[in-house]
């Protein structure tokens, strides 16, 4: 068990991980806590506890922690105020909002003060990073990057989500304050020119906002934008190169505009790189497919 001593420099991001002795999710019979600057590991924290609640047969077989491991084991608001140490002011990473809201009820049975904290879920950011990947699990996760991992201990699946926060930041470039701004809402659409080799095109996109580069070239050629694949819309405009991957062929967008043309529609899919635009130089940006053609 190590954990940030004297005047050790503060962590750019922590990440914790639970587990649960039943489905109460305020049962916590585990918690890990390691915490990242500089993209390395710089403390870890670890503890059973005593859920003081019972164990379920199907927790223990996720886990394998049986109410013999947690006898003499402290409980939730013995260690609440290291885990508010840890915590408290700082942006804490979990592996989706499971934890986030076992953290909640557990402050809430134990009569706790509620943990005040940034949370940002590494689902999420491995989705944005990694979109064809088959899934986004944690242990998935860490065969694909290579990280050590014991799926159901609390320590290293902790462990594991910042390495995934670390590998996503040098993956794509994005800082961990780019990784915690909200969503940019897109503004309006371009108007389109009066003439252009796309004149009379109505344009839906997927893989750029409907206010960026592609759509602001496509509106110079003629073609309108569309929030979403309509029933008018003819062109589905993907900013990603060939072959499409699953967070293509999965997104709202490309099965809509599939449908459509099963069903006989003049709707064609067209990658952006075969539009010839001027804009087409720079990199899409890096924004989720599948919510981007269904802005409104």
């Amino acid at each position: 068990m190590m954990a940030p001593v004297g005047d050790d420099p503060a962590p750019d991001f922590v990440v914790i991980d639970v587990e649960t002795a039943c489905s109460r999710v305020s049962s916590i019979c585990q918690v890990g806590v390691v915490g990242f600057r500089d993209g390395r590991e710089i403390f870890a924290w670890e503890t059973l506890l005593d859920p003081c609640d019972e164990f379920h047969a199907g927790n223990i077989r996720v886990h394998g922690i049986t109410a013999d491991h947690v006898m003499g084991q402290p409980t939730f608001a013995h260690v609440h105020g290291v885990i508010d140490r840890h915590l408290t002011g700082r942006i804490t990473v979990a592996h989706s909002l499971f934890d986030k809201g076992a953290l909640a009820a557990a402050c809430r049975v134990h009569d706790q003060p509620t943990i005040e904290t940034r949370w940002l879920d590494s689902v999420r950011i491995a989705r944005r990073a990694w979109p064809d990947l088959d899934n986004h699990r944690l242990g998935g996760l860490a065969r694909f990057l290579g990280v050590p991992h014991r799926h159901h201990d609390a320590l290293s699946d902790a462990r594991a989500a910042g390495w995934v926060i670390v590998r996503a930041i040098e993956h794509t470039g994005l800082s961990l304050a780019d990784w915690m701004a909200p969503p940019r809402q897109p503004g309006p659409a371009p108007r389109p020119a009066l003439d252009g080799r796309l004149a009379g095109e109505k344009v839906a996109l997927l893989g750029e906002h409907r206010d960026g580069a592609l759509a602001r070239a496509i509106a110079a050629q003629g073609g309108t934008i569309h929030s979403s694949v309509g029933l008018t819309t003819t062109m589905l405009v993907v900013a990603a190169r060939q072959p499409f991957g699953r967070s293509v062929l999965g997104s709202t967008a490309y099965r809509r505009a599939a449908r459509a043309i099963a069903d006989g529609r003049e709707l064609r899919i067209v990658p952006a790189s075969a539009l010839g635009l001027d804009c087409l130089s720079a990199q899409p940006i890096n924004i989720p497919m599948d919510t981007v053609a269904d802005a409104a």
